[in-house]
């Protein structure tokens, strides 16, 4: 059992590994981390003696002041070393830096300058210290106009504002999804190096990002579409793209039901991607679900009967209720990240269509069990 700490646990990236690691369950036990730590340098040192692992992710990104930025960064680094050096622990430490050390901007020479710091106290202390250098990165639930274009763009396009590209660069890109992956894979195997630059996962300019992001406002939001998402990159973002929709407003999503004398005729799914559909009955009463995902776009619609749909983002209390009618045929969309379920509220079978991208694997089944 590795006892693992995160400094900046509320933050982009601290939330994902939160997440991530809390599913490892019987492997690793969270130390809780909260930012007014560094305000009081007991409660840092407690913590910090507490740790096996120390993930040293806070830091500020922007700024009015750009001294400011490179000041804060620099503090909090100085802090955490204190407590460790007053304490006498030896945690494994690693660090997230970022290829803005390579550029003459304050948040870059911040970043340069804690890593070097954190690899002093590691050569003078015995200690264990990975700085790891880390492209951009995005994915579902980072702040737009702070922590990656992507994010920007998407909230823009869902939220009915015009984006803009300022300077149409071309960006290395890792999926936050991917990135713990690798954080976590550097703490099981206690990996020391003072310089450990993430490969990325991607490269494209921003309008090209932008133009794929607007052909899922195109198909999806406007028609229903399902893209293709057999492309890694184009899954992840839409993916991304998925979670800034204001599920409150948009769905549940109604489609068209046809009807003559023969009966009726709905069309749930258009899809340019693959995947799985499946069909269920639900006896009155009865609640299916109750689970999570962490990487797959999934989709459920009624065609029959009456039901409820919840969804609740992990980490979080609100939840999200959908009443849906098999009379007017519609279904809502799961978000990963957010534990979700559906119940037969009527007096008959309901019959709903299930739709997810990828088919299931028990040896690998993405899914994860948590309450609404």
């Amino acid at each position: 059992m590795i006892k693992i700490g995160i400094t900046g646990q509320a933050g982009f990236i601290g939330t994902h590994l939160y997440n991530y690691l809390s599913v490892k369950k019987g492997e690793v036990e969270l130390i809780p981390f909260h930012d007014d730590f560094f305000q009081h340098q007991d409660k840092l040192e407690t913590f910090v003696g507490q740790c096996d692992t120390i993930v040293h992710l806070a830091a500020l990104n922007r700024h009015n002041d750009p001294q400011t930025i490179y000041n804060t960064n620099v503090e909090l680094v100085s802090k955490l070393i204190s407590a460790l050096e007053t304490t006498g622990v030896k945690p494994h430490v690693l660090f997230s830096s970022s290829t803005q050390e390579e550029r003459d901007n304050v948040f870059g020479k911040s970043k340069r300058e804690g890593r070097r710091l954190l690899a002093e106290w590691a050569e003078r202390n015995g200690g264990i210290f990975t700085g790891m250098v880390i492209p951009n990165v995005f994915g579902p639930f980072g702040n737009p106009y702070y922590n990656s274009v992507v994010a920007t763009f998407s909230h823009q396009l869902t939220h009915n504002e015009q984006p803009r590209v300022e300077v149409d660069a071309q960006l290395k890109l890792i999926y936050i999804g991917d990135l713990v992956r690798i954080i976590y894979y550097l703490i099981e195997n206690r990996i020391a190096d003072n310089e450990f630059r993430i490969t990325p996962t991607d490269e494209a300019r921003v309008t090209e990002i932008l133009t794929l992001l607007q052909s899922f406002k195109a198909k999806y939001s406007e028609k229903g579409i399902i893209p293709d998402l057999t492309d890694s990159f184009e899954r992840n973002l839409f993916i991304t793209f998925l979670c800034y929709i204001d599920h409150g407003s948009y769905f549940p999503f109604r489609l068209k039901l046809n009807t003559d004398e023969r009966g009726s005729f709905v069309e749930t799914v258009k899809l340019n991607s693959g995947g799985q559909i499946s069909f269920s009955t639900t006896k009155p009463g009865i609640t299916r679900g109750n689970h999570f995902h962490t990487r797959k776009a999934e989709r459920f619609a009624v065609i029959k009967g009456k039901a409820k749909i919840q969804l609740r983002r992990i980490g979080t209390d609100k939840i999200n209720s959908f009443d849906l009618d098999g009379n007017a045929p519609s279904y809502v969309d799961m978000p990963v990240w957010h534990t979700h379920n559906i119940t037969n509220t009527g007096n008959e079978d309901l019959y709903t269509i299930f739709w997810i991208n990828e088919p299931y694997d028990p040896a690998d089944p993405d899914t994860f069990f948590e309450q609404v």
